[in-house]
Protein backbone atom coordinates (compact mmCIF):
# COMPACT_ATOMS: atom_id res chain seq x y z
CA UNK A 1 0.00 0.00 0.00
CA UNK A 2 1.30 4.05 -0.87
CA UNK A 3 1.88 5.98 2.15
CA UNK A 4 0.06 8.69 2.59
CA UNK A 5 1.84 12.53 2.75
CA UNK A 6 0.94 14.84 4.70
CA UNK A 7 0.54 14.68 8.59
CA UNK A 8 -3.63 13.01 9.38
CA UNK A 9 -5.07 13.29 12.22
CA UNK A 10 -5.96 9.83 13.23
CA UNK A 11 -9.12 10.48 15.63
CA UNK A 12 -11.40 7.51 15.10
CA UNK A 13 -11.36 5.07 17.24
CA UNK A 14 -12.93 1.70 17.77
CA UNK A 15 -17.21 2.67 18.70
CA UNK A 16 -17.03 4.88 16.14
CA UNK A 17 -19.71 5.38 13.69
CA UNK A 18 -19.29 6.72 10.43
CA UNK A 19 -22.02 7.10 7.24
CA UNK A 20 -21.09 4.83 4.31
CA UNK A 21 -20.57 6.54 1.48
CA UNK A 22 -21.17 4.17 -1.36
CA UNK A 23 -24.58 2.11 -2.86
CA UNK A 24 -23.30 -0.99 -1.30
CA UNK A 25 -26.66 -1.11 0.14
CA UNK A 26 -25.35 -0.10 4.26
CA UNK A 27 -26.43 3.11 5.93
CA UNK A 28 -24.07 3.65 8.96
CA UNK A 29 -21.27 1.59 9.98
CA UNK A 30 -19.37 1.17 13.42
CA UNK A 31 -15.80 0.65 13.47
CA UNK A 32 -14.61 -2.53 15.45
CA UNK A 33 -10.76 -2.77 14.61
CA UNK A 34 -8.33 -0.96 12.38
CA UNK A 35 -6.41 -3.01 10.13
CA UNK A 36 -3.57 -0.40 8.38
CA UNK A 37 -1.76 1.12 11.49
CA UNK A 38 1.35 1.93 12.56
CA UNK A 39 1.09 2.63 16.34
CA UNK A 40 3.21 1.93 19.25
CA UNK A 41 2.85 -1.58 20.51
CA UNK A 42 -0.06 -1.79 23.51
CA UNK A 43 -1.85 1.21 22.03
CA UNK A 44 -4.76 1.09 20.54
CA UNK A 45 -4.69 1.97 17.18
CA UNK A 46 -6.86 4.70 15.58
CA UNK A 47 -7.64 5.45 11.99
CA UNK A 48 -7.71 8.57 9.61
CA UNK A 49 -8.05 9.05 6.11
CA UNK A 50 -7.13 6.60 3.82
CA UNK A 51 -6.70 3.73 6.94
CA UNK A 52 -8.25 0.56 6.05
CA UNK A 53 -10.92 -0.38 8.70
CA UNK A 54 -12.87 -3.41 10.15
CA UNK A 55 -16.65 -2.23 10.05
CA UNK A 56 -20.22 -3.53 11.49
CA UNK A 57 -23.15 -2.44 9.55
CA UNK A 58 -25.53 -0.93 12.16
CA UNK A 59 -28.30 -0.05 9.18
CA UNK A 60 -29.01 -1.00 5.80
CA UNK A 61 -30.72 -3.48 3.82
CA UNK A 62 -31.37 -7.10 4.95
CA UNK A 63 -28.70 -8.91 3.43
CA UNK A 64 -25.70 -6.64 4.60
CA UNK A 65 -27.18 -5.52 8.08
CA UNK A 66 -25.20 -6.76 10.95
CA UNK A 67 -22.37 -8.13 8.55
CA UNK A 68 -18.75 -7.47 8.77
CA UNK A 69 -16.54 -5.96 6.08
CA UNK A 70 -13.41 -4.49 5.28
CA UNK A 71 -13.87 -0.72 4.83
CA UNK A 72 -11.74 2.54 4.32
CA UNK A 73 -12.07 6.14 5.43
CA UNK A 74 -12.82 8.64 2.83
CA UNK A 75 -14.11 11.81 5.18
CA UNK A 76 -13.43 12.74 8.18
CA UNK A 77 -14.59 15.76 10.28
CA UNK A 78 -11.35 16.71 12.46
CA UNK A 79 -9.18 18.89 10.07
CA UNK A 80 -6.11 17.00 8.83
CA UNK A 81 -2.81 19.03 7.12
CA UNK A 82 -1.63 18.57 3.19
CA UNK A 83 2.04 18.72 2.91
CA UNK A 84 0.96 21.96 0.94
CA UNK A 85 -0.06 23.23 4.31
CA UNK A 86 -3.54 23.33 3.31
CA UNK A 87 -5.59 22.24 5.79
CA UNK A 88 -8.49 19.73 4.93
CA UNK A 89 -11.96 19.20 6.91
CA UNK A 90 -15.41 17.35 5.88
CA UNK A 91 -18.83 17.71 7.22
CA UNK A 92 -19.00 13.75 8.53
CA UNK A 93 -17.12 10.83 9.20
CA UNK A 94 -18.01 8.38 5.93
CA UNK A 95 -15.99 5.30 4.45
CA UNK A 96 -16.81 2.92 1.19
CA UNK A 97 -16.78 -0.95 1.87
CA UNK A 98 -14.27 -2.74 -0.08
CA UNK A 99 -13.90 -6.22 -0.70
CA UNK A 100 -10.89 -8.49 0.18
CA UNK A 101 -8.83 -7.83 -2.96
CA UNK A 102 -9.03 -3.91 -2.65
CA UNK A 103 -11.82 -3.33 -5.31
CA UNK A 104 -14.81 -1.28 -3.55
CA UNK A 105 -18.26 -3.09 -3.46
CA UNK A 106 -20.76 -0.45 -4.40
CA UNK A 107 -20.52 1.13 -8.38
CA UNK A 108 -20.46 4.75 -7.29
CA UNK A 109 -19.92 6.95 -4.27
CA UNK A 110 -22.13 9.60 -2.94
CA UNK A 111 -20.51 13.23 -2.06
CA UNK A 112 -16.54 14.13 -2.11
CA UNK A 113 -13.35 11.74 -1.62
CA UNK A 114 -10.28 12.88 0.08
CA UNK A 115 -7.37 12.98 -1.87
CA UNK A 116 -5.36 10.89 0.00
CA UNK A 117 -7.65 7.83 -0.41
CA UNK A 118 -7.16 8.09 -4.06
CA UNK A 119 -3.65 8.22 -3.80
CA UNK A 120 -3.44 4.89 -2.22
CA UNK A 121 -7.09 3.32 -3.17
CA UNK A 122 -6.74 3.97 -7.20
CA UNK A 123 -10.05 1.76 -8.00
CA UNK A 124 -11.99 3.89 -5.24
CA UNK A 125 -10.88 7.18 -7.16
CA UNK A 126 -12.72 5.08 -10.44
CA UNK A 127 -16.20 5.48 -8.88
CA UNK A 128 -15.97 8.69 -6.81
CA UNK A 129 -18.49 11.67 -8.11
CA UNK A 130 -16.13 14.03 -6.71
CA UNK A 131 -12.28 14.17 -5.29
CA UNK A 132 -11.44 16.61 -2.84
Amino acid sequence: MKPVGGSITKTLDRGAQLTCADNSGAKQLEIISVDSTNSRRGRRATAGVGDKVRVKVLRGDQEVKGQVHQAVVVRQAKEYRRPTGLRVEFEDNAAVLIEENGLPKGNVTRGPIAKEVVERFSAIGKIASKVV
